[in-house]
């Protein structure tokens, strides 16, 4: 019969870019984000995913999925037999990186129009480039297929842009809320509480944080969370410390959240890396 799996490791010399090699069976990806991008390979099998408001997009075996920082996402099975896929998660500091040894200019934050890229050759390269991360400590080809395969696909399916100002009292009442829930993740703070923080209605901010956000606050307080975790337990704090430390009430329930937005347990992440 088969079984999930899911191996998650880090690469230090790529900026600590995080890798999952994972099948996918009933196991379904709550709504998140990512801080930087999620680029991977489909192996086999057929992911879908909700994407940009789209419920239905489908990853067939063999193509790449492109998913841009802080873009909303799920993911799930769409064959009997789950899927398999090969995961890069790049920062957007190793991607602008790759855009400036490229271009020899700063061109703002790479983009990518399309969440699923069929391209044969990018492909291959992605799929040797994880292999050769998941077995090789030669620092020279880990870093030469990692700029071989970013390089390419920067190339042929990206555009760039600067990030427009944010204007406009709605769009600076969002960024104040979400600096008070980031510098308040363990508490549990109300709407009530940052609306009055704003100045507004509960309702009101409710509606301008999704509508900004594309999530509700305390949504974005969960990514934020799992966020934090990371970074904890990657510093060696036992888990039943990191749970407490990011406003879980117990150890299971951060244990569940975790991996509903990983992919993987806070014990395997933990031992991971």
């Amino acid at each position: 019969m088969a079984r999930e799996y899911a191996n998650f490791w880090q690469a230090d010399d790529l900026n600590g870019m995080e890798l999952l090699h994972a099948r996918y069976i009933t196991h379904r990806f709550d709504r998140h984000i990512h801080p930087g991008y999620a680029i991977g390979v489909i192996e086999w099998g057929a992911e879908g995913f909700y994407y940009r408001g789209v419920q239905a997009e489908t990853a067939p075996v063999g193509s790449i999925v492109a998913i841009n920082p802080g873009e909303i996402h799920t993911g799930y099975a769409l064959t009997p037999g789950g899927w398999c896929y090969r995961m890069f998660y790049p920062g957007i500091d190793f991607m602008q990186t790759v855009a400036y040894e490229l271009t020899g200019r700063e061109c703002g934050t790479p983009h990518f129009a399309a969440p699923i890229i069929h391209d044969a050759d990018l492909r291959d390269r992605f799929l040797r480039l994880h292999r050769i991360l998941q077995t090789s400590d030669d620092a020279l080809v880990r870093e030469s297929a990692a700029r071989d395969a970013f390089g390419l696909m920067l190339v042929r399916h990206s555009r760039t842009f600067t990030p427009p100002r944010r204007t406009g009292d709605e769009r600076d009442v969002v960024r104040k809320v979400r600096d008070y829930i980031d510098a308040h993740l363990a508490e549990n703070t109300s709407l009530n509480e940052l609306a009055a923080y704003v100045a507004m209605s509960p309702y009101h901010l409710l509606r301008v944080f999704r509508q900004e956000m594309g999530i509700p606050p305390h949504t974005y307080r969960i990514q934020q969370r799992i966020i934090h975790a990371k970074a904890l337990l990657a510093a060696g704090v036992p888990i039943v410390d990191v749970a407490a430390a990011t406003g879980f009430t117990d150890q299971s329930h951060f244990t569940n959240r975790f991996k509903a937005i990983v992919g993987v347990t806070p014990g395997t992440y933990s031992n991971s890396i």
